[in-house]
């Protein structure tokens, strides 16, 4: 297994990043290593996402966790390993919140694959994160 996590304390509330990130289809308005994210069928655990990368081929990933105002996680299967993102929000006690991005990789091959491929996928997690609290604290729900 490989993993990797990027935390970020913030202002914006829980509830206006919640609703960036619940919105897929907007996604790479504010994720830079994404040309196109649109979401096939309801926002559920089981649905599928449809990503495009940047310069990349088309990536069809299965919701697998979903925790309103809390957690969302995707993963995605290839080559013997599987990719799993998440994104897990914490309210702090002042108020504000505490954002972890992860991707962990695990499968047969995770061991082999993950210290060359996982570097080169959350390189842009902290440019990402940013681009989702900017979009967040936009919203009229950002101090909540």
């Amino acid at each position: 297994m490989w993993t990797h996590e990027h935390t970020v304390e913030t202002e914006v509330g829980v509830e206006a990043i919640w609703a960036v990130l619940k919105d897929l289809d907007n996604w790479a308005q504010w994720d830079t290593s994404m040309e196109a994210v649109s979401l096939e069928g309801p926002f559920e655990v089981g649905s599928h996402v449809l990503m495009t990368p940047s310069g990349q081929e088309p990536i069809r990933s299965r919701i697998v966790e979903i925790e309103e105002h809390a957690r969302y996680a995707d993963e995605t299967g290839f080559g013997g390993v599987v990719l799993r993102f998440a994104h897990t929000l914490t309210r702090l006690p002042a108020g504000g919140a505490r954002v972890t991005h992860r991707l962990e990789i695990t499968g047969a091959a995770a061991d082999e694959v993950g210290p060359e491929l996982g570097p080169a996928i959350t390189v842009d997690f902290p440019e990402a994160m940013a681009g989702l609290l900017s979009h967040a604290a936009a919203l009229p729900t950002a101090r909540a």
